[in-house]
């Protein structure tokens, strides 16, 4: 088994003992960020481009990958980014394949270190069907980083078109689906969303300064 076969939300519930909670808005208080012209130039290029294509491949490398990596560089380079990493965490429980991406409070480029905050799952059309790879993934997260010693209070994240976006967030043994979907004209919104926790996570790795998640 693999995060792959997590086909629906109810087999990733049911296996690793989830609640679910589907109907709160998460993210009201994020504050939006305001993309970079080259962001913006990119994504006026590619946007076309992708859903002439329209295929998962077309929109990751056009749309998604573009949006991450402004990530990236709004959070001064602090992050790590994997791409279709193999990430192993505990394959008799399922939690084994590859991520699309994987985002850490870790400036590692060769390897993921923890802490790991956010998984983005590329989808080409179907935001549904991801959701139960999605939530597999966010649980290899957080027990990737308890075995190193490393928990945070929330595991994020999101399932997308490139064009639509929707976000979760892994307190515990809670799992929330964002009851609002996003999409890429409020790439402002989008931006603050993958920002924050890993900002704040960043944040409490500093002496002298606190950690919380939870958007601001």
């Amino acid at each position: 088994m693999s995060y792959s076969e997590f086909t629906t939300i109810a087999k990733a519930r049911e296996r690793f003992n989830l609640t679910l909670e589907e109907m709160i808005p998460l993210f009201t208080d994020v504050e939006p960020i305001a993309p970079s012209d080259y962001l913006k130039m990119t994504l006026n290029e590619n946007l076309p481009l992708a859903n002439a294509i329209n295929t998962e491949k077309a929109r990751s490398e056009l749309i998604i990958t573009p949006v991450l990596l402004e990530v990236r560089r709004i959070l001064n380079f602090q992050i790590g980014f994997f791409s279709g990493t193999d990430f192993n965490v505990e394959s008799q429980m399922g939690l084994n394949g590859y991520c699309d991406y994987i985002l850490t409070a870790s400036r590692e480029m060769y390897e993921i270190r923890t802490p790991v905050i956010t998984l983005v799952e590329a989808k080409n059309e179907n935001i549904k069907g991801g959701l139960g790879q999605c939530m597999a993934e966010m649980v290899a997260a957080q027990r990737f980083n308890q075995q190193h010693d490393e928990e945070v209070p929330a595991i994020y994240g999101a399932v997308t078109t490139g064009t639509n976006w929707k976000f979760l967030k892994l307190s515990a043994q809670m799992i929330a689906i964002d009851l609002s979907d996003y999409y890429i004209k409020e790439v402002d919104k989008i931006l603050g969303i993958l920002a924050t926790p890993l900002r704040e996570a960043i944040d409490g790795r500093s002496p002298g300064s606190n950690v919380g998640v939870l958007p601001r």
